[in-house]
């Protein structure tokens, strides 16, 4: 998943500090505010080392000011509206803002505190309103349409023609044309969602933290693999029981768990304690939130001319209409369900014959999927970990980069860092010119929320004929070295490191003009395509031989369990493809409501999920209380997207499939089309340009194993 947090940061050289007061316990003295100040840093990388939640707030208050009075002087600009002086000017206010809250929004994600929680509850608000009074800026807004109006005499290039349709349309939807009275409503409306937003965040956070069970008889440890046992017991250790075993909502420890732990009971708590996340009774539960979210998305729509968030939403994106979105999900629905329905006999079958006197439930699936993998494929999750050694992994998508684009990842011990679990990379060009700088962030932690994202502290942009370079982060949580192993990644970890680096290149090889345009500036159903294309390469034989080699002996991975997880490649997709489809219906039904939300959560989800006839033994793959995509995470009326994405990655892989996995020709035009052009034009476009054709679907369905 890709995660972006308002317009994006920068590098600037400023040239003033502001004085802040810093309270120790010896005496009160007087500091410079690092934020405020260029930063000494290699490739002006933010000094993480240097920052204390202090200096956030007040850094913040002097962006906005700074912002404030640059619009001020575009707006009392006396000379005639044009596109320099208008939307280039607006496009280069706000550096300072930009990069604060780029660094201050990465570190709530990835190593946050209660005092950073609190001061995101402050700014969130003020942040909000600056928004509002630049988009309802009367005057400001005058300047632009003047502008738009006479876009057909103006002799500029695609990418500005695309900058100056961006800016007027961010006004009209941001409520530009609104009266007066409905403008203030639309302020009112975007601060409270803007606080319900990070509050829901933090309530996941909050309940994935506060669960554990805690195993003391070993016995209750039968069918765990031993790495599975000695992360346990590591786990155990560092939250001071030693001599026990715990186990979390935290995905690493979870799903090897439900994979292989023999005790039913157990398997069933640990699951419903997953699930039930944002919805117990304490001051975590996420339901009002979500009812308020939805009645206050739907009034903003409403405001702004749009008869459900959705539509909204979509206008900017590929699909453009809720029914675009309906029709890709309902096609694959009926595809997907008679899948998972045929998986379920064949789980059952084997609770059968086992003598179990129960049926299949969903706290079973990843157990008897198990079961199954190795009675039909002989292949075993836990066969496969001592190949994926994560330094290895990490190195082979690197590999695959250069042998795609001719980069390098060159590792660096001389840039700051926000915690000791994070690496540097510098990446370069093949000639050792400098791209941009990678951080990485792979395990688990308290201060760090679940799932795994792109983000970055400064975007690639141009400012008077140079390149400024990207600053972009890759932020996992996979399974941490315990027992005295290395991190041995499982093959779904091993893919989401390759989907999240394709994130990255998209960032990274980024060759725009505009920062508000660059990098993963694209609509939401496109952003998925250069990640998930990666994925692709992860788990091709020919790759696996570069990376995947035994993390005590060096061999390469056998052919043998290459053909194991080839010839298991359709294995478990209904369950896969139905989880994710249940979970897009849900948040698209959540966003096409035409009236106020008055059920509860509980039978809103029970009433979606009955309508598309998911199955009992199949939860979505996110409950309503947990779902951060679409509450917390900028995937409202998106999270269709990474299927959308799907289409797209399997038709552009395919050309990669019909000469050659790094064919130069191929590589060099998905850089030239892709990846380097953000979104400075429409991607279809862009697509077609790449491929030389729009998508088709049967590349998709080949892979999903599926027959229309």
């Amino acid at each position: 998943m890709k995660i972006i947090h308002m317009k994006k940061s920068f590098i600037f050289v400023l040239f003033t500090g502001i004085i802040i007061s810093a309270c120790t316990m010896e005496s009160k003295k007087q500091v410079i505010n690092p934020l405020l100040l260029t930063y000494e840093t290699p490739f002006q990388v933010p000094p993480f080392d240097m920052v204390d939640n202090a200096h956030y707030l007040p850094a913040v208050e002097e962006g906005i000011d700074r912002q404030k009075k640059e619009v001020e002087e575009i707006v009392n600009s006396t000379e005639e509206p044009a596109f320099d002086n208008t939307i280039e000017a607006l496009e280069k206010s706000g550096l300072l803002l930009d990069r604060v809250t780029a660094l201050f929004y990465n570190q709530n994600s990835a190593h946050t505190n209660d005092g950073i929680q609190k001061i995101a509850k402050d700014i969130a608000p003020m942040l909000s309103k600056h928004r509002d009074d630049i988009l309802l800026n009367v005057d400001l807004f005058a300047r632009v349409k003047a502008v738009y109006d006479t876009r057909g005499e103006l002799s500029l290039t695609t990418e500005q023609h695309k900058l100056l349709e961006e800016t007027y349309k961010s006004f009209v939807r941001g409520g530009a044309n609104l009266s007066e009275d409905d403008k203030d409503k639309l302020r009112k409306i975007n601060e409270e969602l803007s606080v319900l937003s990070l509050t829901f965040g933090e309530n996941v956070l909050a309940e994935t933290n506060d669960y554990q069970m805690v195993i003391e008889d070993e016995s209750e440890l039968s069918g765990l693999p031993d790495q599975v046992i000695a992360n346990a017991a590591e786990a155990a250790k560092n939250a001071d029981m030693e001599g026990k075993w715990l186990f979390t909502t935290h995905k690493p420890s979870m799903i090897p768990f439900l994979q292989y732990a023999d005790n039913r009971d157990l398997r069933k708590e640990l699951y419903e304690a997953y699930c039930t996340r944002g919805y117990n009774d304490n001051e975590h539960n996420n339901t009002e939130i979500i009812s308020k979210m939805v009645n206050l998305r739907l009034e903003r729509a409403g405001l702004l001319g749009y008869p459900t968030h959705a539509r909204y939403v979509l206008e900017d994106n590929m699909a453009k209409e809720p029914a675009s979105v309906y029709d890709l999900l309902e096609k694959l629905w009926d595809a997907a369900l008679p899948m998972a329905k045929s998986e379920v006999k064949e789980m059952q079958e084997i609770i059968d014959s086992e003598g179990g006197d129960y049926k299949l439930a969903s706290w079973d699936w990843w157990y008897y999927a198990e079961k199954v993998k190795k009675q039909n494929f002989d292949l075993d999750e836990e066969e496969l970990r001592p190949y994926f050694k994560l330094e290895n992994v990490r190195d082979g998508v690197f590999a695959v980069a250069e042998n795609l684009y001719g980069i390098k990842a060159v590792p660096r011990d001389d840039i700051p860092v926000y915690h000791e679990d994070v690496e540097v990379y510098e990446i370069r060009e093949s000639d050792g010119s400098h791209i941009g700088i990678l951080f990485m962030d792979f395990f688990p932690r308290e201060s760090k929320r679940a799932g795994a994202w792109m983000s970055e502290y400064r975007p690639q942009y141009k400012e008077n004929d140079s390149i400024i370079t990207p600053v972009i982060t890759n932020v996992f949580n996979f399974t941490a070295p315990a027992g005295g192993q290395p991190a041995l990644l499982s093959l779904d970890e091993v893919l989401t490191l390759f989907h999240e680096f394709g994130h990255g290149l998209h960032g990274l090889l980024s060759n725009c003009t505009y920062r508000s345009l660059s990098g993963t500036n694209v609509p939401r159903d496109f952003v998925e395509l250069p990640s998930q294309i990666m994925e692709n390469w992860g788990a091709e034989p020919e790759v696996l031989k570069m990376y995947a080699k035994h993390y005590q002996t060096g061999e390469p991975i056998p052919d043998e369990l290459i053909e194991k997880i080839s010839n298991s490649k359709f294995f478990n997709q209904g369950f896969a493809m139905t989880e994710y489809l249940a979970a897009s219906f849900l948040d698209m039904d959540y966003h096409t409501l035409t009236g106020p939300f008055t059920s509860d959560v509980a039978r809103f989800e029970e009433d979606v999920l009955n309508r598309i006839g998911l199955i009992p033994e199949i939860e979505p793959r996110y409950r309503s209380t947990y779902f951060q995509h679409i509450f917390s995470g900028g995937y409202s009326s998106g999270y269709y997207s990474y299927m959308w994405a799907e289409v797209l990655d399997a038709d552009a892989f395919a050309a990669f499939k019909e000469k050659g996995l790094f064919d130069q020709q191929t590589a060099t035009s998905f850089r030239e089309n892709i990846l380097e052009r953000g979104g400075t034009e429409d991607p279809m476009k862009l697509y077609v340009r790449f491929r030389g054709e729009e998508p088709k679907i049967d590349p998709l369905l080949e892979r999903k194993g599926i027959k229309m």
